[in-house]
């Protein structure tokens, strides 16, 4: 498979932070292919050599995905796994469950490690995490610590700077939101009254003092003008909401569904068996809403969802971003029939828009994509080396002051679109315009092709592959389409087959090209052999394209109806 662009970058900046400090931690959102970069640089680090890695990961289903996601990007490296089932460590790398090593009689069987790596890396400040760390580091004082996070300042609350001296990377929300790698946002800030109120209360060590929260927020009042603006805002829309305490979300609940409105609630409280079954119910439809105190905030993704509800404050920027985050992923159309999503709302009842600026502030188009070293700074609170564009310390929690322009206001928002241009030039294929209006692009690789195609306002993105059915890769924004489209020619082919390398991009058509091509092409002496290979993949897909963007958009007018 092919990295994108981006990954590339995080990638090599994470390789040259291993070599140069011996450990590094790297921050990467939901949607930015965290496990597939992982991936690839385990396989930087061991290639060339017979170093062992070991990954590790504190949730079955992770360490599941991991291994399948590994082998996809290196083939070549072996692996086993470590875990309540098995405690093999015969493969290159390793996919260890934490709760599983950290038992003394496990961990007195871990060979010598090159190459730690800590997936969900906020968590490495945990006794567990440390007994493994030390272990490996006595082991060999020369094993590298990796970590990886979308959440560096979450989990047990604890600084990271103890265990990682420095960032190699942080991708921003902002980046993938731009390259339609996630929807837009939305963003409306709702002073129900209790603004001036949110902004008095004090901080504790880990975040803003709940318990005075709710104290303001869980007032029937205060809840009734919420549920009359998730209403009037928020129309159909799957929506997560977060709340200050059990206690305030058990009173939300209740009042949503008292209006009519069908909610289910989910806190750290229930049993993992019955908090199971209440998110099941959200994700089969049965409920709208899906009301939680701090349980959903990662770990947790249910594409259909296009709307998030705060109606608690943040103090990190970091948390309020992994909130938002649920309802940002792009939805996948065989997974999810039927259901078209181009942004996501963000109701914001609380302070933390305000207090941290819009998330849309987070795009920048500028520089933040670049190759090469990334630009860095000094935290001055823990002296670790952070991204120069980072603006809370994602090892201690540090916050620079917010950025300003010429003016003294608040950062411009940058434009979305020009991103699209962006992408296209930096994709590894070659995108044909299939009959020049625009309308109808198209990508081959060896093995399979890809295309985007609009209709009736959407556009659908559509893909195919030798031994696989053609399929519809998603519906909405036309950068989304694109993204999802390039993605799909990433996963099924490498780096040999990206076509802007081969001589035949820009070679005459061949004969027998031309024979299966309109009479009109033989009389273009611009077309290009890979030009028609493009025409001819979509003659030869025509009826199956046709098929699924007609049933797509027949399904949402029925669905709209």
């Amino acid at each position: 498979m092919i990295l994108r662009p981006r990954q590339q970058v995080f990638v090599d900046r994470s390789v040259e932070a291993l070599h140069e400090h011996g450990n590094t931690l790297a921050v990467a959102p939901t949607g930015a292919g965290k496990t597939i970069m992982l991936s690839a640089v385990v396989g930087r680090m061991l290639a060339g050599g017979d170093g062992k890695a070991c990954v590790l990961a504190h949730r079955d289903e992770l360490t599941r995905q991991n291994v399948t996601k590994f082998c996809r990007v290196n083939p070549g490296l072996s692996t086993s796994i470590v875990d309540a089932e098995s405690k093999s460590w015969r493969g290159r790398t390793t996919f260890a469950m934490v709760p599983t090593l950290a038992r003394q009689s496990n961990l007195d069987n871990m060979p010598s490690l090159d190459l730690l790596v800590i997936d969900e890396a906020h968590h490495a400040a945990a006794a567990g995490y440390r007994r493994i760390i030390d272990t490996a580091r006595e082991r060999n004082p020369q094993c590298r610590l990796y970590g990886v996070t979308a959440t560096p300042m979450r989990g047990d609350k604890k600084a990271l700077r103890p265990i990682f001296s420095n960032v190699a990377d942080q991708v921003r929300l902002g980046e993938l939101v731009a390259s339609g790698h996630l929807v837009k946002p939305r963003t409306f800030v709702i002073d129900v009254g209790t603004g001036e109120a949110l902004s008095q209360v004090r901080r504790t060590a880990d975040d803003f003092d709940m318990a005075e929260v709710d104290r303001i927020m869980n007032k029937a009042p205060v809840t009734e003008a919420v549920i009359k603006h998730c209403k009037e805002q928020s129309g159909h829309r799957q929506t997560v909401v977060f709340c200050s305490t059990v206690d305030h979300a058990r009173n939300v609940t209740d009042a949503f569904n008292a209006s009519g409105e069908s909610a289910v609630l989910v806190h750290g409280e229930l049993p993992d068996g019955e908090r199971r079954a209440v998110l099941r119910r959200f994700e089969k439809g049965d409920a709208r809403l899906v009301v939680n105190v701090a349980v959903l905030t990662e770990g947790w993704d249910h594409p259909p969802t296009s709307c998030v509800v705060l109606l608690r404050p943040s103090s990190y920027k970091s948390t309020l971003i992994q909130m938002v985050g649920r309802g940002l992923r792009t939805v996948d159309p065989s997974e999810h029939p039927g259901v078209i999503k181009t942004d996501c709302i963000v109701l914001d009842f609380g302070i933390s828009t305000l207090l941290h600026g819009s998330l849309e502030q987070d795009v920048d188009l500028g520089g933040c994509t670049g190759t090469g070293e990334a630009p860095t700074k000094e935290c001055p609170e823990c002296e670790a080396t952070v991204p120069l564009a980072v603006r809370e310390c994602p090892l201690c929690g540090h916050v620079w002051e917010r950025m300003e322009d010429e003016d003294g206001g608040p950062e411009a928002i940058s434009d979305f679109i020009m991103t699209e241009v962006d992408l296209l030039a930096r994709s590894s294929f070659l995108w044909v315009d299939l009959f020049g209006d625009d309308a109808a692009l198209l990508a081959n690789g060896f093995t399979a092709w890809s295309g985007i195609f609009f209709l009736n306002g959407r556009w659908h993105a559509v893909g195919g592959a030798t031994g696989s059915p053609i399929r519809l890769l998603s519906i909405g924004e036309r950068i989304v389409c694109l993204a999802a489209s390039d993605d799909w020619l990433n996963d099924h082919e490498t780096a040999d087959s990206a076509h802007k390398t081969k001589r035949w991009v820009h070679e005459a058509p061949t004969e027998r090209q031309l024979q299966y091509l309109p009479a009109e092409y033989r009389h273009d002496h611009n077309l290009t052999r890979y030009q028609a290979s493009a025409l001819l993949t979509f003659r030869f897909n025509r009826r199956a394209i046709q098929e699924l963007v007609f049933k797509a958009d027949q399904q949402h007018l029925a669905e709209v109806a």
